[in-house]
């Protein structure tokens, strides 16, 4: 370990948000300006009826609300830093740690764009990891190699034996992903088409004998 970092590699943050924040940031900046602009707006023309105390607040009510969910979302990260995982919210922080789960599932949510993610329980904590996201004309986003391969890391240090075969989904679908192979052949994929044929449209609990089937 570098003495100046104080961090070893196997523990250093590494980000596993399916989608980073940074991708929508321009659109969510001209989306608070939009916000902002329409708040100004609405508090100018109310100003026309009513004093202007009250046409600003009505400008608030119009503008904060839009801008509020922008600062959220930028807000929102999830980092894992060798087996727990840290998921940064508007206000504060929740950490839970997959080596002393006491649950842990694979969760799938049917619809036009699926998804599906890592549920994790400790206690009385439960934290929801996406893990990729498929429409149903066969394009998506899946999570990044390091991330695929640290949670797997991470899982496989658990003594649940579902950790263990979820572990095992995690590298098959990491090599898939590295050998660029078909969405037939990744297990995440198999895992959404499975649920998508029962036609259900509540997210789903895989099984354990259904997440062995994956592997």
């Amino acid at each position: 370990m570098d003495g100046q970092s104080g961090q070893s590699p196997a523990t250093e943050p590494v980000g596993i948000d399916l989608v980073a924040p940074e991708v929508f940031a321009p659109m969510l900046r001209r989306l608070a300006l939009a916000a902002l602009g329409v708040g100004v707006g609405a508090a100018l023309l109310s100003a026309v009826w009513l004093s202007w105390p009250y046409a600003i607040l009505i400008g608030l009510a119009v503008a904060v609300p839009t801008i509020g969910y922008v600062f959220a979302f930028q807000r929102r990260r999830l980092w894992l830093s060798g087996t727990v995982i840290r998921a940064h919210r508007l206000f504060g922080e929740r950490t839970v740690d997959l080596a002393a789960a006491t649950g842990v599932q694979l969760l799938v949510y049917p619809a036009r764009l699926s998804r599906i993610a890592l549920r994790v329980t400790v206690g009385a904590d439960t934290q929801v990891v996406p893990l990729a996201m498929y429409t149903d004309v066969g394009s998506g986003r899946e999570l990044h190699l390091l991330g695929l391969r640290k949670l797997a890391d991470a899982l496989a240090a658990s003594e649940l034996a579902a950790a263990i075969a979820i572990s095992e989904v995690l590298v098959q679908q990491l090599r898939a992903e590295a050998r660029d192979a078909g969405l037939g052949e990744r297990p995440l994929y198999r895992a959404v088409q499975s649920v998508r044929s029962k036609d259900s449209v509540s997210p789903v609990v895989l099984t354990d004998s259904e997440v062995a089937a994956l592997g």
